[in-house]
């Protein structure tokens, strides 16, 4: 295991089953082609075959991209894909607020939810940093 093990191959090529949906590339912080993906049952099914292959260095490069720590990317993008709505991946990063919000309202009609497609793994990695200050 590297030092800054953000992410994980596992839950990657997991991801990558639904990948023909941009799942695996939402995980590894590429948004705009998980979007592509979604839209184009990725890249007609060419992409995702492709990308089978491609997954080592998206997990790689995620790796050194994002901030470890206390908050755990696959636990969260777990919570996130499963109960997304209710926001409970909000709680898990200790942002309360919002994700009572997300509770009461299903996750902002949804466009939180996606939101949070495009922006969890910056928000992971912040929220890593100020733990990280918190804790010296």
């Amino acid at each position: 295991m590297r030092l800054n093990d953000t992410h994980s191959k596992v839950i990657g090529y997991l991801l990558w089953l639904f990948g023909f949906l941009g799942a695996h590339r939402f995980y590894y912080g590429k948004p705009i082609t998980g979007t592509i993906w979604f839209f184009t049952f990725g890249l007609f099914l060419i992409g995702w075959i492709i990308d089978l292959f491609l997954i080592p260095s998206m997990d790689r490069q995620a790796d050194r991209r994002f901030q470890s720590g206390q908050i755990h990317y696959s636990l969260t993008w777990i919570l996130l894909t499963f109960l997304g709505i209710f926001g409970i991946h909000r709680m898990y990063m200790g942002k309360w607020v919002t994700g009572i919000l997300y509770l009461l309202t299903l996750g902002l009609l949804g466009l939180g939810y996606l939101y949070d497609l495009w922006t969890l793994n910056s928000q992971i990695s912040e929220r890593n940093r100020i733990l990280s200050r918190r804790s010296y």
